[in-house]
Order: C-alpha cells, then structure tokens, then sequence
C-alpha cells in the first residue's frame, strides 16, 4: 500500500513554526509558498527504484532542543570518535537535534570575516547572504513534492561563507548528531566561497534509532565563486530506522573547483542525489562516493556533473559493497552541454557483492551535446576476486582477514580522500561494523 501524501502541516502551523524562530519575512513566504505547492507537486522518480512505499512524507516536526556541551569530553564515545584526541578541532559545531550544543570558531577566522554558524542564527545576523543564496540557483523549490517539503519544513542546518581572497587552511567540521527520532530532520546546509577563497568543509550525521521510525531530508547547497575551491567531506550514518533522502548540489563558476568525499553508511533505506553544474569556464568538479549496504535496505545514489563551460572537467568515482540481502543502485551521469567545447566528463561505478541475495547495479551515462570533447566510463559489479583471495591466502593469511584486506582495498580511492584523520578512522571503523 503506498504511503498516504496528505500532510499534517498547514499553513498555520507553517506560520507559527516560523514566528517561533524568529525568521526573516521572506523566509515565512517561501515556506508558505514551498508547503502550498507540496500539495501539488509529483515525488521524485529515482532510476530502478520504487520508493511509492517508503515513508518520506508522513512525520512528525518541531525544532527539537538538545542539552548544551561545555566541553568536548563531555561527548560519548561515538561522538568523540570524530575528533584527533590529540589535536582538537578549532572550528567546530554540534548540531545536537535541532539545535546548536558546541561552537567554536578561530579568532583568525572571525577577523577574516568567515561565517561559520547554524542557519536561523545566520538568518539574523547575515540575513542578505543567505537570502541571496538559499534555494536560489543549485536547489529550487517546486523540482518536486520532496524538495518543496524541505523548504516548508526546514527546521535546522549550518551556514558557511568565506570572503574574497581568504583561505581556510584549518578545516570546517560540522556534527548533526540526532536523539530524537520523533522528529524528522529537514536539514539546510548551504556553503558559500566567495571569488579566490577556499576551505575544506566535513560533515558528519549520526542517529541511534534502530527500531523507531523517522525520516531525514536533507539539502546541501554548494557555491564556489570565481577560482575558489571547494573540498566537501561527509559521512552519513543515519540508523536503520531513518528513511533519508539526502540532495547535495554544487555550482562552480570560472576557474573554481568542487572536491566531494562522501561515505554513504546509512543503515536504513535511502536515496541520495549528488549534482554540481560547471557554469564557468576551466571549472572543475570530482565527485568520490563509497557506500556500504547491508541487511535488507535499498540504495539509490546518484552522481551528476554538467558541463556548461568551455575546458571543464567533471570526473566520478563511486565504490560500493553490497551484503546480506541489501540492494544498491548507483546512476553516475555525465552531461556535456552544447557549446562546451574541451570539456571532459569521465566516470567510473563498480559495486562489490558478498552474498548471494546481494544486489548491484551501475549504469553509468554520457549525454554529449557538443563534439570537441572527451569522454568516457567504467561501470562493474562482481563478487570479491578468487585469484585475489588466493595470492593473500598463498601468503599465510585467512580467509577472513583475506577479504578483509580485498574490501578496504576496493574502497579507499574514497576513504583515503577524507580530510581529517578521525573522520577517515571514523568511516574505517563504521566499514569495519556493517561488513563484519
């Protein structure tokens, strides 16, 4: 039976969330136009898979509160797994729920203008940069029922914006960890580097919710200005009760780059969208997934680059391994547009099965619309490699720890690509948990 669209929210409700956080007045328009046209617009229709059944439209909302942290080894364990023991992060935010827990900033970096705070504060205190840029040009409103949900219901996030000619050469680091699966986390990170500016942004989402449903939608928006450069991490690790639909995008203009490093590890079923547009000429964008796929859930993970200026470059890399009976779908699409002449766009998709109920699917895809170009793909889903086990196995090592070694070799183009130590040992560990 499919899932029921009706939503319990109306407009009413959409003005008081918003008199309650105290938003801006263009804000409280586009939700109330974002909730009217809910209502009308179709789902998303993710390439070979069903997701009528999952419940993506049907939650509970509020801003849930979460207990401040004075100081970080106040954390649990798996929060503070996130973190170099020995060399504490000094631009850091907690997102505990909904709400803001730990936040630090360098003094360097606020004299240098960087803005680097959670969403309602920047609507307050940088209304015009983030009126100026959210749901504007990388993400809009009606592109379906999911996206215009979001921006009616958006009920926490992160705002980050480096000036002209500044370089952040201390990583950003951002954990949304959620408690509270009762509410649905409609998440807004939107991430601005203003022309000759760069910074290394990592993101991390964690829940517990194991039995308890909950749904995550969550959108990021990436900007790089004019030769500004961009390195986004992220590992996302929502619990087995989290239905998440997670749409990040990026826009590059001349001569500005945008890095991604994505660790998809989310237990429950989820669909993932991950797009940037090469508007400027010599731009250039590479996009590095790795997943992990156990028990019963589905995954459908898409990577796009569009060329659109002259000489750019659009690369994709995405590495899968698939257990127990969990399926996974991975779209790489590289789309050179007319008039992009030079352009490159180069993929490859390979998903690796460890069980027989196992599923894998790459469908990798050119749309070429100019003729001096290059182009090319590599797409392969198999089984771990027997003439590999053996060579290890000839050596005096175990079956085990043989496929062990074969699995973290296969996903390390990706994990290695992580900016922090703690995170990447983080992903590690997370790797190590669904695989063994």
């Amino acid at each position: 039976m499919a899932v029921e669209t009706k939503l319990p929210y109306d407009k009413d409700y959409i003005e008081q969330f918003s008199k309650n956080r105290q938003e801006p007045e263009w804000m409280k328009d586009l939700r109330l136009d974002a909730i009217r046209q809910s209502e009308h617009l179709p789902m998303p229709e993710p390439d070979k898979t069903k997701i009528t059944k999952w419940n993506l439209t049907q939650f509970e909302h509020d801003y849930g509160t979460g207990a401040e942290i004075s100081s970080l080894g106040d954390l649990p364990a798996e929060i503070k797994d996130f973190f170099d023991k020995d060399n504490l992060p000094q631009n850091l935010l907690i997102q505990r729920n909904q709400s803001v827990a730990f936040a630090a900033l360098s003094e360097e970096l606020k004299e240098k203008g960087v803005i680097f705070t959670d969403i309602f504060t920047a609507m307050k205190e940088h209304e015009s940069l983030v009126k100026r840029y959210y749901m504007k040009d990388a993400v809009s409103v009606d592109e379906h029922r999911l996206t215009a949900l979001h921006a009616a219901l958006m009920n926490g996030g992160v705002f980050v914006y480096v000036p002209k000619n500044v370089e952040v050469e201390v990583p950003l680091q951002v954990v949304f960890w959620d408690e509270n699966p009762e509410i649905a986390y409609v998440n807004h990170v939107l991430v601005v580097a203003d022309d000759n500016s760069s910074l290394t942004y990592v993101e991390n989402y964690i829940s517990n919710n194991e039995e308890q449903e909950s749904v995550a939608n969550i959108v990021t928006e990436v900007i790089a200005h004019n030769n500004a450069k961009i390195l986004f991490g992220a590992v996302d690790n929502f619990a087995k009760g989290t239905t998440a639909y997670i749409n990040r995008r990026g826009i590059a203009y001349r001569d500005a780059n945008i890095e991604w490093a994505l660790g998809q590890m989310n237990d429950g079923n989820t669909v993932s969208e991950n797009i940037t547009n090469l508007l400027g000429d010599n731009s250039n964008a590479f996009a590095k997934t790795v997943t992990v796929g156990r028990g019963k859930q589905t995954q459908n993970i898409t990577a796009k680059v569009v060329n659109w200026g002259k000489n750019t470059e659009g690369h994709i890399l995405q590495h899968g391994v698939m257990k127990d009976a969990a399926t996974n779908i991975f779209n790489g699409i590289g789309k050179i547009e007319n008039g992009a002449s030079g352009a490159n766009a180069e993929q490859t998709s390979r998903v690796l099965m460890l069980s027989e109920k196992a599923r894998g699917d790459a469908n990798p895809i050119l749309l070429i619309e100019e003729d001096d170009v290059m182009a090319g793909h590599a797409a392969s889903v198999g089984r771990v490699d027997p003439l590999q086990l053996y060579y290890l196995m000839s050596r005096g090592i175990s079956q085990a720890e043989a496929e062990r070694l074969i699995i973290h070799g296969f996903l390390a183009p990706v994990v290695g690509q992580l900016p922090i130590e703690s995170v990447k040992e983080q992903l590690t560990q997370v790797i190590e948990r669904k695989v063994y």
